[in-house]
């Protein structure tokens, strides 16, 4: 169907040459057909009687495709065009290999020699492919032939991103000393070529060079990903005293004579009332699809007090495995051909571009503007879809991430807007992660949910929205939980009951992240034994974050060579390196990775300090950097910036031209 779509919209694109026809409706598409195909309805009522039409010869020599029906013999595509979007969908999607081969194949004799390469490459973009995979092509002599499981290990060469060496470094884990000799089925060339494809740099390279040394013994500091309880911040009291009560038994627990002794009585009404919502079965069942009731509404509650009394609904929330599963589920909703596209800022947070890649859709970056405090402007988005719809990318959603993330930024109204009135006047649907909305620091900014701004702006009536929170980030940081929730906001009731059907295909969300997420929304009530305790120790880990911004950006700006914004909230800063020494990038280039790629790899092994290259989040051009959170503990950050100056003037030196004299 999807193909056959294709065709389709091709034909129409190109009906003056091919059709001659304005446009495609129902009884036009019927004459169109032919006479004896087996068209079924087509809109309302039986389609028009089926009469043949003769098609006038194309500008330019076609190649009829091969015959499933009537429609395709008669719709003329140039062979060129044919190759070049068969190479540009398998760059977007990682799909359709063996058509691609087929068509390169021009002899068809099995196999593809340099004569037919050489063609190919004359006519077919290079852009994001491997350099040495193309080399490789081109060094091929006359007597040379690529079968297509052969072409297939070229292509998987040739969409490795430079930086991926991940062959390097195995993940640590047990398994048999011994592998079969044989020669496996399901392979790097067989399996899903999509998933291969998959980058999520958070979790890269460095990382599991990181868990490496870990094991061999070295101390590393783990600034790469936003996991607070790992690297020391404490839990909050009233949540934990709550989950075990719902967990244990009731005899051991709310039901136990002594229960009141161990835990604060508004501790144990909170435990007795979520485990009634849970019912007799226990955490240990599954729940709702969507969520139990009563925590949804404990979310309805907190959006409605949090966004001004603007209604929400229950039935609109689907509670998740965190953001990030939510954010999968609304994507496989959205995709719906190989050139449906995604707006991702740039720099965005990698679970988008991840996502993107392993379902089969396109991403078009929108840049944002880092002499801005990295802000975004309309006409910005507009250059961006303007570039995606002449490549004939239909763009079908645009995420934002405020605070943003790796970034730093928290979005004023006037950026918000900007967004939404630019959504809603392209009918595209906006993904708003907001995570991050309790970590905003500096002072005179504020978080408003985009939800917010859609309802109370003119010309956003009809924007479309999901917006995501987690369990993972603001105070409680309670990642492994995995809990969190999407909030639908004018989203078809068909395509919310679709994705009802994808949630019951997961069965539900886990039962200890829905009980993190109720009490996320709503912690302990004014007046009750545990409030003023909660209180001081959510002010603790705030200010304690906020100092620890302040410390980051101040020490990495005290370092020649770097420059980084100020960290107005999330958990992160994004700083760039400004005198990277040439012959250092240059040898990254010459060794297949990227100069910040090569810089965080020496950072951890001088310093033990675990980085993500700003590579892995997306860059403007010739932009060098990485992102490291804020989260150690201060007395830990405090070395961790002294060992940042001391590894990036060595570093430097290290790497300096011969005739270059460094700055002091």
């Amino acid at each position: 169907h999807k193909a056959r779509t294709s065709l389709i919209r091709g034909a129409v694109s190109a009906k003056s040459r091919y059709l001659p026809m304005a446009s495609l409706g129902r009884r036009a598409f019927s004459n169109w057909v032919g006479k004896g195909n087996p068209l079924v309805r087509f809109g309302k009522g039986e389609a028009a009687p089926l009469v043949e039409v003769k098609l006038g010869p194309p500008l330019i020599t076609p190649q009829v495709i091969a015959p499933q029906s009537n429609l395709d013999q008669l719709i003329a595509i140039p062979p060129f065009l044919l190759l070049t979007q068969a190479w540009d969908k398998y760059l977007a999607t990682s799909r359709g290999s063996e058509a691609l081969f087929n068509m390169i194949d021009a002899n068809k004799t099995g196999v593809i020699g340099p004569t037919e390469i050489s063609d190919w490459m004359t006519k077919v973009n290079r852009q994001g492919v491997n350099p040495a995979a193309w080399e490789k092509l081109e060094r091929m002599s006359d007597d040379d032939a690529l079968g297509l499981e052969e072409f297939r290990s070229w292509l998987i060469d040739a969409t490795k991103l430079p930086n991926c060496n991940d062959t390097s470094v195995s993940p640590l884990v047990e398994q048999c000393d011994t592998k079969p000799v044989k020669a496996y089925s399901l392979n790097e060339s067989t399996m899903s070529q999509s998933l291969r494809k998959m980058q999520y740099a958070v979790r890269g390279e460095v990382v599991m060079k990181a868990d490496q040394l870990a094991a061999e013994g070295m101390a590393i500091t783990y600034t790469n990903i936003g996991n607070p309880h790992a690297v020391g911040q404490k839990p909050l009291t009233f949540y934990r005293q709550v989950m075990a009560l719902c967990d244990l038994p009731a005899e051991c627990g709310v039901d136990h004579p002594n229960a009141n002794q161990l835990f604060p009585e508004d501790v144990i009404l909170r435990a007795i009332e979520m485990r009634s919502a849970i019912g007799e079965c226990g955490t240990g069942s599954y729940t709702n699809s969507q969520g139990i009731m009563a925590f949804r509404d404990d979310i309805k509650n907190f959006i409605e007090a949090r966004d001004g009394g603007i209604p929400a609904f229950a039935g609109d929330i689907f509670m998740s495995n965190g953001a990030s599963s939510a954010i999968q589920a609304v994507l496989t909703a959205t995709f719906a051909s190989d050139h449906d596209a995604l707006m991702i800022p740039i720099p965005q947070y990698p679970i988008y571009s991840a996502l993107v890649a392993l379902l089969g859709g396109r991403q078009v970056g929108y840049e944002l503007d880092e002499t801005n405090a990295w802000g975004v402007t309309t006409a910005e988005l507009e250059a961006r879809l303007s570039s995606a719809q002449a490549q004939g990318i239909k763009v079908k959603a645009l995420a934002m991430i405020n605070p943003g993330n790796p970034t730093g930024q928290v979005m004023s109204r006037d950026s918000l807007e900007a967004v939404c009135l630019f959504c809603a006047k392209h009918g595209i649907l906006l993904l708003s992660d907001e995570v991050y909305q309790r970590n905003v620091y500096a002072e005179g900014a504020e978080f408003i949910s985009a939800k917010k701004i859609a309802v109370e702006t003119p010309g956003c009536e009809s924007l479309e929205l999901v917006s995501f929170h987690s369990t993972s980030k603001g105070l409680i940081g309670e990642c492994g939980r995995r809990g969190g929730y999407m909030e639908l906001h004018n989203i078809d009731p068909e395509v919310k009951a679709q994705l009802y059907k994808l949630a019951s295909s997961g069965l539900c969300s886990g039962v200890p992240g829905q009980i993190f997420t109720s009490l996320m929304v709503r912690g302990p009530a004014e007046g009750g034994a545990s409030f003023e305790s909660h209180a001081a120790e959510e002010a603790a880990i705030f200010n304690s974050l906020k100092r620890r911004a302040e410390l980051l950006v101040r020490g990495l700006n005290a370092i020649p060579g770097i420059e980084c914004e100020s960290a107005d909230g999330a958990m992160y800063a994004f700083p760039r390196i400004t005198n990277m020494p040439q012959r250092a990038i240059e040898t990254a280039k010459a060794t297949g990775t990227t100069p910040d790629n090569m810089y965080a790899l020496s950072l951890l092994e001088a310093t033990g300090i675990c980085v993500v290259p700003a590579s892995g989040f997306g860059q403007a051009e010739g932009r060098i950097g990485f992102r490291t959170t804020f989260l150690p503990g201060e007395e830990e950050l405090e070395v961790a910036v002294t060992k940042f100056a001391e590894h990036h003037a060595a570093f430097c030196e290290m790497w300096a031209d011969d005739d270059t004299e460094l700055v002091a």
